[in-house]
């Protein structure tokens, strides 16, 4: 019965199903008339009869191609590839090589708009320590996990049509409770309290948007970020952090004894590459290595594990740090096996987006290489931002690095 139901009306298979059977009975006739063995029906039968049988092959070809781009209109409507580029780079991409990223904000999200078009095997594992802005207000209110961050990630690995992604980055700018929310979040919110589980709302989301890969929370658990300065003040609360003045000495999560997700647990094992950053050090990229056991198994994995260092430093967190001190906070806090390779921008920002950034308080994050050399890391110095009105990574050029390293890592060249 259910095989009937490709006769339906309306599906637009119908005729080409009918042109393949034609094909198929004119090849038939074709073959019939062709056999004859008798020298003097060669004119009177066998040509007619190959011209038959050429006429069937073209129109089963010409049915099994339309009926294919009949589901494809379907399945995928938005689409303007030509079906065998769309074929060709889905698989592709689905033998693409097996990567897990850690961290959060733009810069991870950034990061998967280009690893997005090399591999489908991504694993992002997201910081849940978030409790400003509209996420911080969701987790106070409803008592569900940041959204905010897991959100920009979905909406990266998305592979849907825009008005999808504008629909889930859309922040309302009215309204006395829903001024300064997204709509993403709210939605995740709104799922999390129907499957009463944040982890199945993600899940969820990730089913709506289509996404590439999947986005992990590194935690299940209600964790807090805390920051010791080196003058002994104690800093609580993730969205303070950046707002002091003194520098940082440690960061730490409370409760300290939070547990990975198993499937987090599991991409790491599998990696070929584990990739920190880019994004905020210690709001960002150290809460989710401060999740016990995830750290462990990182250093445990035999995958290419690379550190991306920011191209900018940022106020309040990291003012005046060289890459050498990034990578120094990552050894005190997790120790030196967590990356065996930095990735530093050596490509020229111009003057005027370098006084901009310095009117705000940041500057280019200096690459000291005498200092990195003596800290057990290779150093990959390539040509990764885009400068336009702000000063980023450039999603494109940082994958190309990024899959080329994994490439030399897995074939040994």
């Amino acid at each position: 019965m259910n095989r009937l139901k490709w006769l339906y009306p309306g599906l637009k298979f119908k005729r080409w199903i009918f042109l393949m059977v034609l094909g198929v009975i004119l090849i038939s006739i074709g073959v019939s008339m062709a056999i004859s063995i008798r020298p003097l029906d060669i004119i009177k039968y066998r040509v007619p009869g190959i011209i038959i049988i050429l006429f069937g092959i073209y129109f089963n070809i010409l049915g099994i191609r339309r009926m294919l781009l009949s589901i494809y209109d379907v399945l995928s409507p938005e689409k303007n590839e030509r079906l065998i580029e769309v074929l060709y780079q889905e698989r592709y991409r689905r033998k693409g090589p097996k990567i897990v990223v850690i961290g959060g904000g733009t810069g991870l999200s950034t990061m998967l708009r280009g690893i997005k078009k090399f591999t489908n095997n991504i694993t992002a594992i997201v910081t849940v320590a978030d409790d400003g802005g509209s996420s911080g207000a969701l987790r106070d209110e409803l008592g569900i996990l940041p959204p905010g961050d897991i959100r920009n990630c979905l909406v990266a690995l998305a592979d849907t049509e825009p008005l999808m992604e504008r629909l889930f980055q859309y922040r309302f700018n009215e309204g006395k409770d829903l001024k300064g929310h997204s709509f993403g979040n709210i939605f995740i919110a709104t799922l999390t309290e129907i499957l009463g589980n944040f982890e199945e709302a993600v899940k969820e989301s990730s089913k709506i948007l289509a996404i590439k890969g999947r986005v992990l929370p590194s935690t299940l658990e209600d964790v807090r970020l805390s920051a010791r300065l080196e003058n002994g003040e104690l800093i609580r609360g993730e969205s303070q952090i950046p707002k002091i003045k003194g520098k940082i000495a440690k960061v730490f999560i409370e409760p300290e004894d939070s547990k990975p997700l198993p499937e987090s647990l599991e991409a790491i094992k599998e990696a070929d590459a584990i990739i920190l950053g880019p994004g905020s050090l210690y709001t960002s990229v150290l809460p989710n290595l401060l999740v016990e056991d995830l750290t462990d198994e990182i250093k445990r994995s035999d995958a290419l594990k690379l550190y991306i260092c920011n191209v900018m430093t940022q106020p309040g967190e990291t003012d005046d740090y060289k890459a050498s001190d990034h990578l120094q906070a990552l050894y005190d806090h997790v120790g030196s096996e967590i990356v065996d390779y930095i990735l530093v921008n050596n490509e020229r920002i111009s003057a005027d987006l370098i006084e901009k950034y310095r009117k705000e308080g940041a500057q280019p994050v200096e690459v000291d290489l005498a200092k990195l050399n003596k800290q057990n890391i290779q150093v990959v110095q390539e040509p990764v931002i885009s400068q336009s009105n702000v000063i980023r990574h450039d999603p494109e050029k940082l994958a190309k690095v990024i899959i080329d390293l994994v490439f030399q890592k897995i074939h040994g060249y």
